[in-house]
């Protein structure tokens, strides 16, 4: 039987109200990817070319520090990877967490959750830069629909 780990990063509370939901259906082991410095209301105000996210998201090579790693990918087969979308992509700390980690033979199955942005552009994103991974289609998520579209899977 493959063990599954749901690894999320949620700034607002929304992405691990998903998660959560989500984990309770894959039931594997949940881990919150959590940034060294946390994100203030006015670190993620998009519409401040000066905010934190803003001046992450403007640089590619950018890592935010993690407060904490992964202790051992090697026992997890399926990785589900939550993210809210941030200026159509996953946000930087999320590529923090998969510099990380070994993602060969590994599948990951990426979901998201957005205001309005699908979560196409973030897996096509996640796939070009990570491509040892097995990559699934990612699905946009809100709490009611996690369950379900996990019973898909």
């Amino acid at each position: 039987m493959s063990k599954s780990l749901v690894a999320y990063f949620s700034a607002s509370g929304v992405t691990k109200k998903v998660a959560e939901r989500l984990n309770e259906v894959v039931q594997g082991n949940l881990f919150e990817i959590v940034p060294e410095q946390p994100y203030t209301s006015a670190d993620l105000n998009w519409t401040n070319s000066k905010s934190r996210s803003s001046v992450e998201m403007n640089d590619k090579s950018f890592r935010p520090a993690v407060k904490e790693k992964i202790s051992d990918m090697g026992e997890y087969d399926i990785i589900y990877l939550g993210f809210p979308i941030w200026w159509y992509v996953e946000p930087r700390i999320v590529d923090t967490f998969l510099d990380g980690v070994a993602l060969e033979g590994k599948t990951v199955i990426p979901f998201a959750t957005s205001g309005g942005s699908g979560v196409e552009n973030a897996a096509a994103h996640l796939k070009e830069l990570y491509p040892a991974a097995d990559w699934r289609p990612g699905k946009l998520l809100r709490r009611g629909n996690a369950a379900a579209w996990a019973k898909t899977l």
